[in-house]
């Protein structure tokens, strides 16, 4: 299914590339909010915000691998780029996946541990070094994932 993006720039992109495309633009706003409201010591809306983001974006990293698997032939989409014959999608795709995939799992980790550990309602505890450590790394690579898919986009189905 076409993109809606379309209708704004010239995009190749399937609906399902063009809602993560847009998504991220949320995303990290978001999670840049939830960071702030920690230091704030709003820790339960800091726990509330980070739980529902997570949650929406396994539901979207889901939805989106089904999508990309079974439905979207990407590749189709992104030959008539420029940058696909010599590879620079293909890089920029392996790029991606180096900040996407360890994100997750750290996102994944990071979550579990602080909903297994810390108190309800929340405030500081034992876990609090190696959440604030490992979350500010997980942030990080939230912004790099945000980064790299947007160059990927950009490279596969703009270009």
């Amino acid at each position: 299914m076409p993109g809606f993006l379309q209708y704004l720039f010239p995009t190749r992109a399937s609906l399902m590339l063009d809602v993560v495309f847009l998504a991220m633009f949320l995303v990290v706003p978001t999670l840049a909010v939830s960071i702030q409201l920690a230091k704030r010591k709003q820790y339960t809306l800091h726990k509330i915000t980070q739980t529902v983001l997570g949650a929406v974006l396994l539901v979207a990293v889901l939805a989106f691998e089904i999508d990309m698997r079974f439905y979207t032939q990407w590749r189709a989409l992104a030959e008539p780029s420029p940058y696909y014959a010599n590879g620079l999608v293909s890089q920029s795709l392996m790029l991606h996946l180096c900040f996407a995939v360890p994100t997750l799992v750290l996102w994944i980790l990071v979550t579990a541990r602080a909903l297994m550990n810390y108190p309800n309602p929340p405030r500081p505890a034992a876990e609090s070094k190696f959440h604030l450590f490992w979350g500010k790394v997980a942030g990080l690579g939230m912004v790099g994932t945000a980064v790299t898919g947007w160059l990927f986009y950009y490279l596969a189905f703009v270009a």
